[in-house]
């Protein structure tokens, strides 16, 4: 258990939260979560279920409306046709993800992860038994995956691929000729299972949406579909994830969460199926608002000097590379989040956690007037600096 290490981003942001609650101005750009309220539609589906008796247990797999309405959604975002047997509901896509790897990897297995990635993929893997495997990306090339290095990764222990697009922490979306490269290299290796953590689908702001599941259906009888609502619908705190793969997958899945937690509450579960099935013009709207947020954040901090930032295009994150500052002072992400919550009382999340010290991960899920102070008062620490 000492192997696994602790959420980065969950530290930082209850640091930030300890100093707010003693009193100090601290502006939080770690938020891993859109700071909207969940819309009323959907809060007021989840107080009727509440009103109708929803306080039971809930089949482990999820209840069958909501399985048949991730159908229906799968059929929509992906366009191919699965059955209710092949879509499991956890608690949270995090918990997905866990089960998924805990179903599929054996000891020594390796899982190959591209670069920068989520805080929770290697230590979701480690605890599985197998072998994180990093393929490192250059910010150069938009921190897209190179053929040589993907390929160079994928050996005889290869048993998983995890994607995730649009990424956490960098917001890059990989295009369909990147991800026909990664289908061309899988299709050479049958023994590979591919999980794709599609989590921030809704939220694209230059390019629809594409994911590897609606390119490559000839990989689907070992393709795996982690996504929730959580982003999307700004339900962070219900714990709704969705996978959607192959029904043996499933079956293990969720023979491994009855073991755990069992099914996800029953009022989370009416609530998501309020989201999923309803009007979209509040995920647009918020779409909208963090696309202009985006625009904000990234113009700023490049008109700091030697600050280099690549665009997003989906989520609610800019990697700011802040290495050009690093010095006799500051020398790691880790030292420079440090400094800045200190002396700027600006929480931003270090780079190192998601695989790159040059960087940090700063959230625009948060308000126009905290965008401005928040990167005003990194550009005044990081003059103090030199």
């Amino acid at each position: 258990m000492r192997a696994i290490l602790p959420s980065a981003t969950l530290a930082m942001a209850a640091r930030a939260q300890a100093l707010r609650a003693a009193g100090k101005d601290v502006i939080s750009l770690s938020a891993g979560e859109p700071d909207f309220d969940t819309p009323t539609f959907i809060r007021r589906a989840a107080s009727q279920a509440l009103d109708n008796g929803a306080t039971r247990y809930t089949p482990v797999a999820g209840t069958p409306e909501l399985r048949r309405a991730v159908v229906e959604m799968t059929r929509r975002l992906y366009g191919w046709s699965i059955e209710p047997q092949q879509t499991v509901v956890g608690v949270g896509a995090k918990q997905v993800l866990f089960n998924a790897c805990a179903s599929l990897l054996d000891p020594g297995d390796e899982a190959v992860i591209i670069g920068p990635y989520w805080v929770s993929y290697p230590e979701t893997v480690k605890f599985a038994g197998g072998v994180p495997v990093m393929v490192p990306t250059e910010e150069t090339r938009g921190f897209v995956p190179q053929r040589e290095s993907l390929s160079a990764a994928l050996t005889a222990r290869t048993r998983l691929l995890i994607l995730n697009s649009p990424n956490n922490p960098t917001g890059v979306c990989f295009d369909a000729q990147t991800l026909g490269m990664i289908a061309e290299l899988l299709r050479q290796r049958p023994d590979v299972f591919v999980i794709t953590d599609d989590i921030y689908y809704a939220l694209v702001y230059d390019a629809p949406f594409v994911s590897i599941a609606q390119l490559a259906p000839e990989l689907l009888p070992r393709t795996l579909v982690v996504t929730g609502v959580s982003k999307s619908y700004a339900m962070t705190g219900w714990r709704i994830g969705f996978g959607m793969g192959p029904v043996e997958l499933i079956a293990a899945m969720t023979n491994l969460q009855g073991a755990s937690t069992s099914g996800a509450t029953a009022v989370a579960q009416a609530a998501a199926l309020a989201a999923i099935l309803g009007d979209d013009k509040t995920v647009l709207a918020m779409r909208d608002t963090f696309k202009q947020r985006r625009d904000r954040m990234v113009t700023q901090l490049r008109a700091i000097p030697e600050v280099r930032c690549v665009t997003p295009g989906g989520a609610f994150y800019a990697f700011a590379n802040l290495s050009a500052y690093y010095g006799s002072r500051v020398g790691t992400s880790q030292a420079m989040c440090e400094y800045l919550l200190t002396e700027a009382l600006v929480a931003a999340v270090p780079g190192d956690a998601f695989g790159s010290d040059a960087h940090v991960r700063l959230s625009f899920a948060t308000s126009d007037a905290h965008i401005d102070e928040g990167v005003a008062r990194i550009e005044k620490a990081l003059k103090a600096l030199r």
